[in-house]
């Protein structure tokens, strides 16, 4: 009875180490968001998020925050959405929310967004971004 259970623990730790390597091996799907601020361009990309309110702010320049929030779990939450915030001492007013569908439509020259471009008041700060979902990223 010993050999049958060595044998059978043994087949159970070949499944769960080829389960494992296929999760890591598994795409997943990113929001990447091109931003241009103060004549420079960068990309951003979030992995989806299982908790949507830990997710960080980004800085961009001196006065703008970008966040990415996206969410594929549970289904009837499902969503992908985009804030910006001025970012003063004195607070981090909201000066742009938009949310999208997940999964997105496509078609527009410019992802998912098309072209947006919002503005810092204070400052007068201009943030233009469009954002796309991207696939088969690894783990």
């Amino acid at each position: 009875m010993r050999g049958f259970a060595e044998t059978l623990l043994g087949v159970l730790l070949g499944v769960l180490l080829l389960a494992a390597a296929a999760a890591q091996a598994e795409p997943v799907e990113t929001v990447a968001c091109h931003l241009t601020y103060g004549g420079e361009t960068r990309l951003i990309e979030a992995r989806p998020s299982a908790s949507p309110y830990t997710v960080a702010p980004i800085e961009i320049g001196s006065y703008t925050l970008f966040r990415i929030v996206f969410r594929t779990q549970p289904a009837d939450l499902a969503s992908i959405k985009i804030y910006t915030y001025g970012n003063h001492d004195d607070g981090r007013p909201p000066t742009h929310q938009a949310t999208y569908a997940y999964p997105p439509t496509h078609g527009r020259s410019h992802g998912f967004t098309g072209l947006i471009r919002t503005y810092e008041p204070r400052y007068g700060g201009e943030l233009e971004y469009w954002c796309e979902l991207r696939a088969g990223i690894s783990k």
